[in-house]
């Protein structure tokens, strides 16, 4: 099952049923990472301003001299057009803050202690506020799944049963509010066959409107023939829901593609023993000394005698 992302109990009336929350979904998308196949290296981010950028705002803090021409370290880059590279200078985490542009377009910035002066606090209760029928949510404002198990030890399973068998014959869902992590979020509990579970739902006004797509349909003339034909279609394509018969066809032929490709030949392990070093050393040396010698002899006699 995994681990548990919240330990709380869900209320309804008086009663009272320890639970913890588990991610009900388990995405399988190959993620792949970005190699530079030049060198064989990672990829990497880096949080950065350059020179060339305008600045948003009125910088609050003023640049250190070095800073204004400070560049991340690495091999130097040039531009398309051949020149030089723009300067980049790194980011701390302290020096970043949030910023969101108002529709009325002025930009206002927020620090990370005004908003944990904010952040709600992590709910430890879910109550059910309500009661509806499960087919009265629209499937839209379902946002993530999660199966909820009740609290083993402390005496929270006769409850939790108690709380799905009812829901299953009275065919309705729990409408309630928590917080997760951070984040205040509407839910609505529903029972399953065995067990019971929670959807985060968005809010109402996160759900966009279909209104303006089908804006002109409604003058349009369909008629009854066309619709009956319509349905002896669907009855003909009518069967049980069966998630099985419907799986990630792209996935498979990627994951097929993966296994039949060799592997890439790993990089040549670099040598680290101090015996190396020593060796790296003395050649440096020895290339010293030649050159130095090379110089001497170069020079007019009566400068080497002294």
């Amino acid at each position: 099952m995994g681990q548990a992302v919240w330990t709380g109990s869900i209320s309804f009336g008086l009663v009272n049923i320890p639970v913890r929350l588990y991610p009900a979904t388990e995405p399988k998308d190959v993620r792949f990472h970005l190699y530079d196949r030049r060198t064989g290296k990672r990829v990497r981010y880096e949080r950065v301003t350059r020179a060339e950028d305008a600045a948003t705002f009125e910088p609050e803090l003023p640049l250190v001299a070095d800073d204004a021409t400070s560049r991340p370290p690495g091999p130097v880059a040039r531009s398309v057009s051949g020149g030089p590279p723009p300067a980049a200078r790194p980011v701390e985490t302290a020096d970043v803050v949030r910023g969101v542009e108002l529709p009325s377009g002025d930009l206002v910035t927020v620090s990370e202690p005004e908003l944990v002066s904010i952040a709600p606090e992590r709910s430890r209760t879910i109550a059910i506020e309500e009661f509806v029928h499960l087919a009265e949510i629209d499937p839209v404002f379902y946002e993530k799944s999660y199966h909820v198990g009740p609290v083993r030890g402390a005496g929270a399973e006769k409850p939790y049963l108690l709380l799905l068998r009812a829901m299953q014959a009275a065919g309705m869902v729990g409408i309630g509010r928590f917080v997760l992590r951070t984040k205040p979020h509407l839910v609505a509990i529903r029972p399953l066959e065995q067990a019971l579970a929670l959807e985060t739902l968005f809010f109402a006004d996160e759900v966009r409107s279909p209104e303006q797509l089908t804006a002109g349909l409604s003058d349009l003339a369909v008629s009854e023939r066309e619709v009956k034909t319509a349905q002896r279609l669907i009855a003909a394509l009518a069967t049980a829901w069966s998630p099985s018969r419907h799986a990630d066809a792209y996935r498979e032929e990627l994951l097929g593609l993966l296994k039949a490709k060799p592997p890439a030949a790993p990089a040549a392990a670099v040598e680290t023993t101090g015996d190396a070093a020593i060796g790296d050393l003395m050649a440096v040396l020895r290339a010293s000394v030649e050159a130095a010698t090379r110089g001497a002899a170069k020079r007019p006699a009566s400068k080497r005698a002294g």
